[in-house]
């Protein structure tokens, strides 16, 4: 499935929708896929940010997160850091479920470092 996420960047006035790729029904979701939707949303806030460079390794750490209610339906994942913020979804899955996903992957560090 794809899915969007808007990038928006500290210092400008504009976000930039990208794609969230190669995950699952979001109601099948396990840790790994949730893992996977974080490490693309930052990796997507750093292809924004440095767009000639190659992708680097991303760590699960460093930034604020919450799952929040989406007016259409389902929910979405927001992420900010200093860099910026990413916001991806809506995903049809149940709010304390990802939450639940979302903070034990982060708690685990998520997993090794991953690089697409």
């Amino acid at each position: 499935m794809t899915f969007p996420v808007d990038v928006w960047l500290r210092g400008t006035d504009y976000a930039t929708t990208r794609e969230i790729t190669g995950v699952s029904e979001p109601a099948a979701w396990t840790d790994r896929d949730v893992e996977s939707v974080l490490k693309q949303m930052l990796h997507a806030m750093d292809r924004e940010k440095n767009p000639r460079a190659e992708d680097r390794p991303v760590f699960l750490r460093g930034f604020s997160w919450i799952v929040n209610p989406y007016e259409e339906g389902g929910v979405v994942i927001a992420i900010e850091m200093q860099t910026g913020a990413a916001i991806a979804g809506p995903f049809k899955i149940d709010k304390r479920e990802l939450e639940s996903m979302v903070g034990r992957v982060i708690a685990q560090g998520g997993g090794r470092p991953e690089v697409h």
